[in-house]
């Protein structure tokens, strides 16, 4: 959820900032400075945590940390292109493949109660997975609406 208010609050204050320097509101630019700034939140979590991240990930996969890595690697270019206006559609759905690429890593850590930090298997569990799946679903809406779709 610390990735919602990250979502929600970058949202607002960049709002507020453009309506300030612009006397209007871009809601696109700031709904992709928001998940900008979430994604890199999220990405500091890969490189912090990535024992924990790396439990979560399929046994199928290889190199789990090395992954784990890599996609937090991912994670903050894939921010910096969301802000770049020529790039920002094709990243939108580059972001909407990898929210769904990243779905069975949260659905095995709700499954085996994997915290995400430690990787000791003292998670949240199944509950996480009620809350993981519409916040995916939220954030792949939100960059359709803020990069992919042309207003």
């Amino acid at each position: 959820m610390k990735a919602f208010y990250i979502l929600l609050g970058a949202f607002i204050v960049s709002g507020l900032v453009l309506k300030l320097a612009t006397k209007e509101i871009d809601y696109q630019l700031a709904g992709k400075i928001a998940m900008s700034s979430m994604l890199v939140f999220t990405a500091i979590g890969h490189f912090a945590f990535t024992k924990g991240m790396a439990a979560m990930v399929p046994s199928i996969v290889p190199f789990k940390a090395q992954v784990v890595i890599v996609t937090g690697i991912l994670e903050v270019l894939f921010a910096i292109l969301l802000l770049v206006p020529k790039y920002s559609s094709v990243i939108g759905w580059v972001l909407v493949a990898f929210f769904l690429l990243i779905l069975p890593a949260n659905i095995k850590a709700s499954l085996e109660n994997i915290n995400y930090q430690t990787g000791n298997p003292d998670g949240p569990g199944t509950l996480y997975l009620w809350k993981r799946i519409p916040l995916q679903i939220l954030f792949i809406v939100w960059v359709y609406l803020s990069a992919i779709r042309s207003i």
